[in-house]
């Protein structure tokens, strides 16, 4: 079965003036349905905010033999790393940012 998984990041950083708040995706191949109350983990989650994600709501669709998954969404309110080295980490390990086009499949 495909399945997409969904992360929503977000973070402010008032002191540079700065906002992030992309959602992202990735498509895995798997045998194994995720339910909620699961948690993910990824190379792309960086250890200094998460080593795994819940998954908050799942939808299957058995025609097309694909499932969406939303893992509980990342605010990031810490400053060990910046937002854009975690998004870095996630793009550099198959997540992609999901486009307006895509958005409205979500």
């Amino acid at each position: 079965m495909k399945i997409n998984l969904i992360l929503f990041v977000a973070s402010v950083n008032e002191q540079e003036g700065d906002t992030i708040a992309e959602p992202f995706i990735k498509t895995v191949e798997s045998t194994i349905r995720p339910v909620n109350g699961d948690i993910i983990e990824d190379p792309g989650f960086h250890p200094g905010y998460h080593n795994g994600y819940e998954v908050v709501k799942v939808t299957v669709n058995y025609e097309l033999n694909e499932c969406w998954v939303s893992l509980s969404p990342l605010k990031v309110d810490t400053f060990e790393i910046k937002t854009k080295t975690y998004i870095e980490r996630l793009k550099a390990n198959g997540w992609s940012v999901v486009s307006k086009k895509s958005k409205e499949n979500i």
